[in-house]
Order: C-alpha cells, then sequence, then structure tokens
C-alpha cells in the first residue's frame, strides 16, 4: 500500500477566480505550465500510460473481506489493521493445479476460485488447498458462466452447453438452424441485456435465452480479405419491420429437462428483460415490454412448470418506458424486492415492492439513483442529487427513511459493497484530483486510504480545463459542458474552435472527474491551437425522465437546439473566431454532426461525421423505436429527423467516415447520403476504414484520428 501526494492543481469557483468573461463556469484546471512533453498521435489515440492508477482488489464472496491477486498469491487485506494474509499462496497453487504460473480468474463461492493457465480452468477450494475441477473448454467456446454447483454453462456457435468440473460437456440446447440462438443476449443489448445465461442462486438451475431470427431481414457486407471477396448477410431488424421472437427457458441440471416461460404477455411482438430468481428459486420475474415500448409488465413465473402466475406492477408511459435493472431482492426474503424505475416520479428512483403488489418509493430525492446493495435493513444506491456532475453513495434505512450520505470528496464515486454490507472501496477523482480510492465502513467510523494515485500526465504540456453550464433552448436546464482553452491562451487572441458533440441517450460526456474525463486527442487538438467544447443535452442521462424524453418522435431537434446554445456563448466569447467553427461526433455524433452542419449550414466551416444516422428507418427496432416511435404511426417525425433531402443544405466542407463491416449504423446510412450528395452536385469527403466494424480501433483508429486531425488543419 502506498499514499502518493496529490498533483498540485486548484479547483476554482467562478465567482471566485475573475478568470472568465463566459458566464456559468464553476470550474477550472489551470494549464500545466510546468511540463515540456506533448501528447504524440499514438498517445492521443491509445494512452499509452496517461490513465491515473487504480486498485484491483475484489470482495470476497459472503464475507466483508477484500482480496487481491497479486504475485501469484491471493491476499486478503485488512485496511483497518493494516494487516494481510495470504488465502493461498503461489507455490501452494502450483501444487494443486500442477502449473507455475496460474491466473486468478474469480470467485465462484466463499471457498472456491477460478484460476487458468493455458487453455485450462482450475476450480480451486482455497481452504482445503485442493483442486475441485479441472476443465479446457473447445477453442470456439464463449460466454462460460462459474457455478459454485459445478456445473458451468458456455456456448458454441447458437448452442447451449455445460460442463461439469472434470471437462465432461453435456448439451442444453443444441441449434439446429442458424436463426435460432441459445443462450447468448438479445434484443441487441437494449434494457440492459448484457448476456443470456441466468444461474439460480444455488446453480442447480439456469434460465437462457432463446433467440428466434426466423423472420428478421437481413444485410448484406463484403469481407475483402479473400481472394475474390466474400459476402455475408447480417440480420438487422430495422424499425417499423419484423423483429426477433425470445422465449426464456429453465434448465434443470440434475434432471437435464426444460420448460419454457410462459411469457405471451403481448403476443409475437415484446421484450423480456430483467431475468430474476427468487432467493427461494421458486419463481423467475421477468420484465414484459411491448413493442412500442410504452407498456411493462413486471410478471412472476413458476420455476419449475414455467406458467404464468400473476403480474406484480405494470408501468405505461405515452412516450417510452425503458426497463434498465433487473429486480434485486431484499436480504433475507423470498418476495421482497427493490424495482427501478423512472416513469413513477420523473427520476430514475427504487421502490421497495413484493409479491402482493406494493410499490413504496424507498429515495425521495428529485434526481436519478442506482442500486447498489441492500443487507435487508439499509439500501445502499449511489446518486446525482448532489450535482449531476457528480456521483455520491447514500445508504436509506427501509422502516424509518433517515437517509445517510457516505461520501463527501468533491467529484465521481465509483463504489463496490462489500457482501455483507459493512464495508465498500471508494474510488473517485474530480477535475484536479487523479484518483483516491479509500476503504471506508458503513456505519462512517472508518476510512483507510488504499491508494492515491500520482498525476498520470506530469511531465505533459496539458492545457487548461474547464466546467461549466448554458441553458438549454427551452430554458428549464442547464446544460453542462467542458471547454479546453488552447496552449498558452492569450485572450487577446482569436482561436478556432473544434465542437465534440454525441448527445445521444445514455452518455453523459460531462462529468467532475479527473481532467473531466477529457478524450487525449482533444487535448492533442488545444495542443495544436484549437478551443475544444464538449456539452450534454437534453436527450442525454442523468437529468430525470423529462430531461431524457425530450426528445421522443423527433431526433436532432431537441439535442441540436441545445448544442447551438453552447455554440452561441462560444460565439460571444472575444477570443473565439465564429468563422472557424469545426464539428466531430461519430454515431449518434455522427447523426448530430450532419445535423447541425445541415440545419444551420452558415455556422460551421469544417465537420467530420464518422459512422452516422442518416435516416432512422434504416436503424435498429429496439434502439430506434424506442425514441421515434414506429415509421408507421410517426412518419411526420421520421421525415424531420432524416438528413436524406438534406444534402443540399450543406455549405461547410464535410467528411464522413465509415466502417466497411458496421453492423450497428449500416454503411447504407452513410452511402445513402453520399450519393444524395452526388446527385445534387454537393461537394463531400467520403473515406471507408474496410475492415473495420463499427468503432474503428487498434492501428486503424491512428489512421482515422491522424486523418480528422489533418482535415481540420486543412479546411479550419
Amino acid at each position: 500500500m502506498k499514499g502518493i501526494g496529490l498533483f498540485s492543481a486548484i479547483l476554482f469557483l467562478a465567482s471566485a477566480s475573475g478568470l472568465y468573461a463566459q458566464p456559468g463556469v464553476f470550474a477550472v484546471r489551470e494549464q500545466d505550465s510546468t511540463g515540456t512533453k506533448m501528447l504524440t498521435m499514438e498517445e492521443a489515440v491509445l494512452g499509452y500510460g496517461l490513465y491515473p492508477e487504480d486498485m484491483e482488489t475484489v470482495w470476497r464472496p459472503d464475507s466483508d473481506v477484500l482480496s487481491r491477486f497479486e504475485n501469484g498469491c491471493l491476499i486478503a487485506a485488512d485496511p483497518v489493521s493494516g494487516s494481510e494474509e495470504e488465502i493461498i499462496s503461489g507455490a501452494e497453487l502450483a501444487r494443486i493445479t500442477g502449473q507455475e504460473n496460474p491466473v486468478f480468474v474469480c470467485w465462484i463461492s466463499r471457498n472456491l476460485a477460478a484460476f487458468s493457465a493455458g487453455n485450462e480452468t482450475f476450480i480451486t477450494d482455497v481452504e482445503n488447498g485442493r483442486m475441485e475441477g479441472r476443465f479446457a473448454l473447445p477453442e470456439n467456446a464463449a460466454h462460460l458462466t462459474f457455478n459454485p454447483a459445478g456445473f458451468h454453462p458456455y456456448t458454441i456457435g447458437n448452442s447451449l452447453y455445460f460442463t461439469d468440473n472434470y471437462g465432461n460437456s453435456y448439451p442444453i440446447a443444441v441449434s439446429q438452424d442458424r436463426n435460432i440462438v441459445y443462450g447468448q443476449a438479445v434484443s441487441r443489448m437494449e434494457f440492459g441485456i448484457t448476456g443470456g445465461i441466468f444461474l439460480s442462486g444455488s446453480g442447480k438451475k439456469t434460465a437462457f435465452y432463446r433467440k428466434d431470427e426466423s423472420a428478421v431481414g437481413t444485410f448484406p457486407l463484403l469481407d475483402i480479405n479473400t481472394r475474390t471477396g466474400t459476402g455475408y448477410e447480417i440480420k438487422y431488424p430495422m424499425a417499423g419491420m419484423a423483429s426477433e421472437n425470445v422465449r426464456v427457458g429453465i434448465f434443470d441440471f440434475s434432471s437435464g429437462t426444460t420448460v419454457y416461460l410462459d411469457c405471451s404477455e403481448f403476443g409475437y411482438d415484446q421484450y423480456l428483460t430483467g431475468i430474476s430468481w427468487s432467493p427461494d428459486e421458486k419463481h423467475i420475474l421477468v420484465q414484459v415490454l411491448d413493442r412500442s415500448q410504452k407498456h411493462l409488465r413486471l410478471n412472476i413465473y413458476d420455476a419449475v412448470t414455467g406458467n404464468f402466475v400473476k403480474t406484480v406492477l405494470t408501468e405505461d408511459n405515452d412516450r417510452f418506458v425503458e426497463p434498465q435493472d433487473p429486480v434485486f431482492f431484499l436480504k433475507g426474503s423470498n418476495d421482497e424486492f427493490i424495482y427501478r424505475t423512472d416513469n413513477r416520479d420523473g427520476y430514475k428512483s427504487l421502490y421497495l415492492c413484493d409479491f402482493s403488489g406494493s410499490v413504496k418509493r424507498l429515495v425521495n430525492a428529485d434526481a436519478d439513483v442506482s442500486y447498489v446493495g441492500n443487507d435487508g435493513r439499509r439500501v445502499f444506491y449511489t446518486s446525482a442529487e448532489v450535482s449531476p456532475v457528480e456521483n455520491h453513495l447514500f445508504s436509506v434505512d427501509i422502516k424509518s427513511g433517515k437517509v445517510r450520505r457516505l461520501t463527501f470528496a468533491t467529484g465521481w464515486h465509483t463504489v463496490s459493497l462489500s457482501p455483507g454490507c459493512r464495508y465498500f472501496t471508494d474510488s473517485y477523482s474530480s477535475l484536479c484530483v487523479p484518483g483516491v480510492t479509500d476503504f471506508c465502513s458503513t456505519d462512517g467510523r472508518e476510512r483507510v486510504n488504499l491508494l492515491t494515485a500520482p498525476n498520470p500526465v506530469d511531465g505533459y504540456r496539458y492545457c487548461e480545463i474547464s466546467l461549466g453550464t448554458v441553458k438549454s433552448a427551452d430554458g428549464k436546464y442547464d446544460n453542462y459542458y467542458k471547454m479546453i482553452k488552447p496552449l498558452d491562451f492569450d485572450p487577446s487572441k482569436k482561436y478556432p474552435v473544434i465542437v465534440y458533440v454525441y448527445g445521444g441517450p445514455h452518455s453523459q460526456l460531462v462529468r467532475n472527474t479527473w481532467l473531466a474525463e477529457v478524450w487525449r486527442w482533444e487535448m492533442y487538438m488545444a495542443q495544436q491551437g484549437y478551443i475544444v467544447y464538449i456539452q450534454d443535452n437534453r436527450g442525454t442521462q442523468n437529468r430525470g425522465a423529462d430531461f431524457e424524453k425530450a426528445i421522443y418522435g423527433c431526433c436532432g431537434r431537441e439535442e441540436t437546439a441545445d448544442q447551438m446554445k453552447g455554440i452561441e456563448m462560444l460565439c460571444g466569447l472575444d477570443y473565439v473566431d465564429k468563422d472557424r467553427i469545426g464539428l466531430h461526433g461519430w454515431s449518434y455524433g455522427g447523426f448530430m454532426t450532419i445535423s447541425l452542419v445541415t440545419g444551420y449550414p452558415d455556422v460551421f466551416k469544417a465537420a467530420v461525421a464518422g459512422g452516422p444516422v442518416i435516416d432512422w428507418k434504416w436503424y435498429e427496432v429496439m434502439y430506434g423505436e424506442r425514441y421515434m416511435g414506429s415509421p408507421v404511426t410517426n412518419p411526420e417525425g421520421y421525415a424531420a429527423a432524416s438528413l436524406m433531402g438534406k444534402s443540399e443544405n450543406l455549405k461547410c466542407r464535410l467528411l464522413i467516415c465509415q466502417g466497411g463491416i458496421d453492423d450497428t449504423v449500416l454503411p447504407e446510412h452513410s452511402l445513402s447520403f453520399v450519393r444524395e450528395c452526388v446527385v445534387n452536385h454537393v461537394p463531400v469527403d467520403y473515406f471507408i476504414y474496410p475492415c473495420a466494424r463499427h468503432n474503428v480501433r487498434g492501428s486503424d483508429r491512428i489512421h482515422l484520428m491522424d486523418k480528422v486531425t489533418r482535415y481540420f488543419e486543412d479546411f479550419l
């Protein structure tokens, strides 16, 4: 353990600093005038060594013991006393596994841990010092899920299997049809879905997704790596068209039998998410959402027969209902649980519910909150109630409703609560603080520093960063922004501006974290002499339902209006060259970029849009219909949001970049816009990354960002 002095920078309040003409500035990190090094393009893109040091610790299951794997040993630490002890030594691990350097993978239960060496996995009882299992999965296996009962599910292709501890594999559900997929994430990973395997608490059973894509249309992509090129088709359910059919199965490992839940609430067109086992494993709860995403039913099913038992609660909204979490059962109860929604009180809040249908709000703060854990008496949660750009941990007493704040340092706190809820690790940073990790007790009596990270960019000439707010276009909200001033900033000069934009749902680009989480390429551009500006707008997260759902029915309208308020503020600053404003964004940000340059053509001089959505009818069902409705029921909204028909408004230089095998925003989008530019004799630049998907990565990304940089150098 080490404690290193914090980087010596000062957090200013705008009212006290007197440094800024623009209103709304509330925090500033000054330019580092002591450094000499400038970022290279490779550093700007890949960022070697430029992240703050972090702690790699994990709680031991069913305990309040903090553990870490270090120098081949699994170690338990007691930060309060400062003592440490080996849970199992490297020499003991080598003896048990027969391997010299096995690597810790994860805890499976209080006593069982998984280690790996080569292609083998070793299940080890760390208390008794013996190996409980050893297996190697086929090379093409995926989605391995460790099970304390010794039956470990995994997938191969579209089929679902499990292996016992000794490497004997058995089928759970085998697909004979390329359209049928078992045990994998569904609904294109919307609705909080991250996987397709859901073990019961004891591990004796598992639930799993079954996806049928028979009715889903296909889209062709081209693999250029073969002699003559190989075309292949992907399943892609577009807005207004047929979607996938999803079911939930339950497999009993001991009997080898499967039943399917009777989830027929909304027929074929529905979504199933939030799969949750009751602690006694008698029931499974599923959040059933209709195709329009306006009506949700939280249903209970019999885990033995799969039969529908009852609907516990319902959610209905004229815009959309968006489930993001499973339910979390109250410790010690089989029928009381915690449920999160923004549909009842205007903010993502926590509610205590039970099987009888009772619903009671637990958190009364007018802010979005996230569940962390509970011990049966208290519920722990993080909240934006201090500030939307900060995240803090609180607890609420279930009986009395008394709330206690547990983190106090300015900034964004990421917490990990121990299984017993007695302790938590608190990792936080702020604009001027690279990173601190503390070990804390939930009663507030103990706080021990585990790590104070040194400044990872010490020696670099980093530019001044400020955080501030600007009013939304409707005047109701303060939208947060971050701005980087150029190196050796001189307020008597005028500088070009690059606005980086995303602006879409589930995003928050402005937070009070180390260097405001400035993307290193943005700092690179500031070092080259640009002002860089990034702003959140209505439609982004962590500001309540009205703020987030303001975009419903016409994506791009409210978002661009809000972004223009920020640009108006910039144009009012004496040191901004309002004739040299550039714009860059990717994905939703690519859509925003082209929406802005065609909607406000006299404002921008150069822009780069990556992987842009051009018309929402070509985007996927789950995401597109949530925010836009159906093309059948909302043709006016789709027409207004479409960028087709707007190319003739384009006046600035525009570069569009696209992954050649992008399976998220299909190449159809950008190619269609380019074709329209050609037909209308509108100049446009276009660049394909032939082997890249939606997010261009690795060495291709260095090439991409170098190209973006050169484009602004040439035309801005």
